[in-house]
């Protein structure tokens, strides 16, 4: 690394023939001091839509503060959020994994087409969290990810709200369950203010997964979005990728084999979203370091459930940070030695370092001793089967069904299965089958959260199953396998599937198989019909003819 810390961005800040670029960053109100500095750039995924990334602004401000008191100058830019929480069960829901690949994509190109000698990424919501990653792996230059932290919990009735229970009070409406007073009083009540959805959803877990992978310092995502201190936090991970660059510490030192297994074991401790399976394979490929969806199976078998957090839980993310936070639940697992304590993290420290400095709130129920897990295993099952020859993601941390044989009601769409929830159509026992919603099918591999809540809200989340080749949303719970592969536009068996077929979901022996010879299911695909794209021109087109299997991560290629 050069003294000044320039590597990169003297290409466009030094000598005669970079006058014009001069000029141009001029033109802003840099000055040739500030040029003569290393160049730091700070992505922020600040939107004005949705309070997940809603106060992004402020902490990209700490941020840019932390890089220039430590001798560097910051370059802000921004790049694309889509909200699931106001997408969900929409059209609009299958930009969300779409956007994923977008912001990667963008943060690489602002990165490079600038020169930048660092980077610092700032995420709030579910798909900017990996997105960020992904960028950082790919471009392997020193720099961190920074995530904006959780919202406050809503309060009715003397209890906490997220919106899952927003979503869940859908169901119970629909049902007769509520009546509308109520169910106005939870609307308005769920979302106090900034930050993302309090449960262990997928935002949160993604988070986590982010501090275990040693990419964000431990200690910083966890701190609640409007709290003080998470502008503290901003301003030392301005001044920490001056460190990094400093020490050319890269990314590809960060994401290692084992830093991919401490966050898949943080995932499975914390009963975390199946998302998190996708992201952590796209972000594996990107560091290009081995990953398969097996990997999570094995990993969270030795992986007990000690987080009692929602969807499956009682508590939010918020009381998981007074309780001790991210890292006393780091100082559990290494510990007992179940996750790789030596593994670097940005702030220099080793996984083990940093999380011995963790403090216990007394009293505190929110994580369990590794003595007195909630579950002996992890919340992350691989099933494999007839139905799913490349595997499929269940989570069981919240329900303790582990069996369940029951006839297919088969949906095309998502929304044809919203219906039938609400008009009562779907009955206990029912298995229902939700296809052509996978990542190419979608396009986009929709969250199922709309159909699964409603379930959930009308009486049905312990006596209904669900599959479908789209995803889930870290707030469902229940008996429902996502990520089904090969999926149905591909001409995957859940492309077979008709009513009245039995489904046999068995999770001690992680099987998914529809109750048909291979023969029949055979001749079912011979007759099979691919449906047109729904797509044909724009970046959802582009999409569906570049990205690959669920099982593989959902990538472009």
């Amino acid at each position: 690394m050069p003294e000044d810390g320039k590597q990169r961005s003297r290409v466009i800040t030094e000598g005669p023939d970079r006058a014009p670029s001069r000029a141009m960053l001029k033109g802003v109100g840099f000055t040739d001091q500030d040029l003569a500095r290393p160049i730091i750039g700070v992505a922020n995924t600040w939107i004005e839509i949705g309070p997940c990334n809603f106060h992004l602004r402020r902490l990209a401000a700490k941020v840019k503060e932390g890089i220039r008191a430590a001798g560097g100058t910051p370059m802000e830019f921004n790049t694309v959020s889509i909200s699931d929480g106001i997408s969900m069960g929409t059209e609009g829901m299958k930009c969300s994994l779409i956007s994923r690949e977008v912001i990667a994509d963008s943060i690489e190109l602002v990165a490079r087409g600038n020169h930048f000698d660092g980077l610092v990424c700032i995420s709030g919501c579910d798909k900017t969290n990996p997105g960020v990653v992904m960028a950082l792996a790919r471009l392997d230059i020193p720099g961190l990810a920074l995530y904006g932290g959780s919202i406050a919990p809503g309060r009715l009735a003397g209890r906490d709200l997220t919106i899952q229970d927003v979503f869940e009070a859908v169901g119970a409406y629909a049902g007769g369950k509520i009546g509308a007073e109520e169910f106005k009083a939870i609307e308005d009540s769920a979302c106090p203010g900034a930050g993302a959805c309090g449960g262990q959803f997928t935002a949160n877990t993604m988070s986590t997964v982010m501090e275990f992978l040693g990419i964000s310092p431990l200690g910083s995502n966890g701190i609640p979005a409007v709290a003080e201190e998470k502008d503290d936090a901003a301003f030392k991970a301005g001044e920490l990728v001056m460190e990094l660059l400093r020490k050319d510490i890269r990314p590809s030192r960060i994401v290692t084999r084992q830093a991919l297994e401490n966050a898949i074991a943080a995932v499975a401790a914390t009963g975390g979203s199946t998302n998190a399976v996708l992201h952590l394979l796209a972000i594996a490929r990107e560091a290009g370091v081995p990953l398969t969806i097996d990997d999570f199976d094995h990993i969270s078998s030795r992986t007990p459930l000690l987080a009692d957090l929602k969807p499956g839980g009682r508590f939010v993310a918020n009381d998981l940070y007074a309780a001790g936070g991210i890292q006393l639940l780091a100082r559990r697992l290494t510990e007992a030695g179940l996750v790789h304590r030596d593994a670097l993290t940005v702030t220099g420290k080793t996984l083990g370092e940093a999380a011995a400095q963790a403090v216990e709130a007394k009293g505190q129920e929110v994580l369990r001793p590794v003595s007195q897990p909630l579950k002996p295993t992890g919340g992350l099952v691989i099933l494999h089967g007839n139905l799913a020859p490349e595997g499929c993601v269940v989570k069981v941390a919240g329900h303790e069904r582990m069996l369940h044989r029951g006839p297919a009601r088969v949906f095309d769409r998502e929304e044809d299965a919203f219906k039938a929830v609400q008009r009562q159509q779907i009955k206990a026992n029912d298995v229902v089958v939700i296809r052509y919603e996978g990542p190419k099918g979608g396009p986009g591999m929709r969250e199922m959260l709309a159909v699964t809540a409603a379930l959930v809200g009308a009486g049905l989340g312990d006596s209904v199953a669900l599959l479908t080749d789209g995803r889930f949303s870290g707030a469902t719970h229940g008996l429902m396998a996502g990520h089904v592969a090969p999926e149905a536009a591909a001409g995957g068996p859940i492309a077979a599937v008709r009513d009245g077929d039995t489904i046999v979901f068995d999770i001690e022996k992680r099987r998914l198989d529809l109750d048909l010879s291979a023969n029949e299911i055979a001749a079912r695909l011979k007759n099979w019909t691919p449906p047109a794209p729904r797509y044909k021109t724009g970046v959802m087109a582009k999409y569906a003819k570049l990205v690959s299997s669920a099982s593989e991560g959902a990538v472009t290629r």
